[in-house]
């Protein structure tokens, strides 16, 4: 009896060194299709790394984000996908570090906006359509990438006056971003900023300049050109806050007119959208801008508010978003109805 119970530890000890290996190579084999994924992602976005160590590094972190995509995929019951993008090598701290940049200057003047004018106050539920796409109306340029600069801000604001520019006169004229960058002194470049400054400045200003006149360069450039800037492409005469925390006022504003607002973006969820209307984790620490170009409901009955991002064509629906409208919160999803503010003519 003592021999064959020897037996039967010698046998469990071999059965469970057999698991041992069949896993480890089973996670090596893994490990490979991994590793073959993340050359080809190389090869497709031109990522170069500046030695072993660092490809390494960046190996680990899109391992972890793959993974996390698929997890999630495989959760059910979302109504959204995530996917593998071009920005599947960072941790998310780095991601928003470099990809962000919604921030309120200390001395902001926001407080001396039109904040007690809200021109929608008085539309009616029947005034309001029930859906609206204001690039299906011509009234949105197409998708830019902010870069590793944190002008988020300025893409949002931008985006808004373009929108605002075509409505009223029918043209749709890229604007320039980079001259809000340079020469708006109230924000702080790449190093953040806010959209009501922003507006200001233009008005200021007198205007603001063509993308095509003054270009985008993806940092800042320290000197605002001064002969670039006086070249006026567009004009606005003021700028007016939507109340917060209301996404019934926001859905007023964007029935009207494409609306900058800010987001919390924090989150691997976010960082790896693709597709379907957001409703993954997130809070109210506004970190990013966006637009709001419109809103609807999707076949299932998900209420959603469309926005327009600056992270390239290559993020979410060939760089747009669908979120969550009518949360039970009243700062929205991602506090998208907290800081919302558009341009007037």
């Amino acid at each position: 009896m003592a021999f064959e119970g020897v037996n039967l530890v010698i046998i469990a000890t071999f059965v469970t060194l057999g698991t041992l290996a069949s896993q480890a190579t089973s996670r090596s084999l893994y490990e490979a299709s991994i590793a073959e994924k993340h050359e080809q992602w190389m090869e497709k976005y031109g990522r170069i790394y500046a030695d072993s160590e660092e490809k390494e590094r960046r190996f680990a972190i899109f391992m972890k984000n793959v993974e996390f995509v698929e997890k999630s995929n495989n959760e059910g019951n979302k109504t959204y996908k995530l996917s593998i993008n071009k920005f599947s090598d960072m941790t998310n701290e780095e991601f928003i570090r470099h990809h962000s940049g919604f921030k309120i200057p200390t001395s902001s003047n926001s407080t001396l906006s039109n904040n007690k004018s809200f021109r929608y106050q008085s539309l009616a539920s029947t005034d309001v359509p029930s859906n609206m796409n204001w690039k299906e109306k011509g009234a949105v340029t197409g998708i830019k990438y902010q870069g590793q600069c944190g002008a988020c801000w300025a893409f949002s604001t931008v985006a808004a006056v373009e929108g605002l520019i075509q409505i009223k006169t029918g043209q749709l004229i890229p604007l320039s971003e980079q001259q809000l960058v340079d020469c708006d002194k109230s924000n702080n470049g790449c190093g953040g900023g806010f959209m009501v400054e922003a507006f200001q400045y233009i008005i200021q200003n007198g205007g603001i300049a063509s993308e095509e006149n003054y270009q985008y360069q993806s940092m800042d450039m320290e000197i605002c050109d001064t002969n670039k800037e006086s070249k006026h492409s567009a004009k606005i005469t003021g700028f007016e806050e939507v109340p917060p925390s209301s996404e019934n006022d926001l859905l007023k504003a964007v029935s009207m007119q494409p609306v900058s607002v800010a987001i919390d973006a924090h989150g691997e969820e976010f960082q790896q959208y693709h597709s379907g209307v957001f409703s993954g984790d997130c809070g109210t620490h506004l970190t990013h801008a966006v637009t709001a170009i419109g809103y609807g409901t999707t076949e299932d009955g998900i209420d959603y508010w469309l926005l327009k991002n600056s992270w390239g064509e290559n993020w979410g629906e060939n760089g747009y978003m669908k979120i969550k409208r009518n949360v039970d919160a009243p700062e929205g999803m991602c506090g998208l109805a907290m800081k919302a503010s558009y341009p007037t003519a």
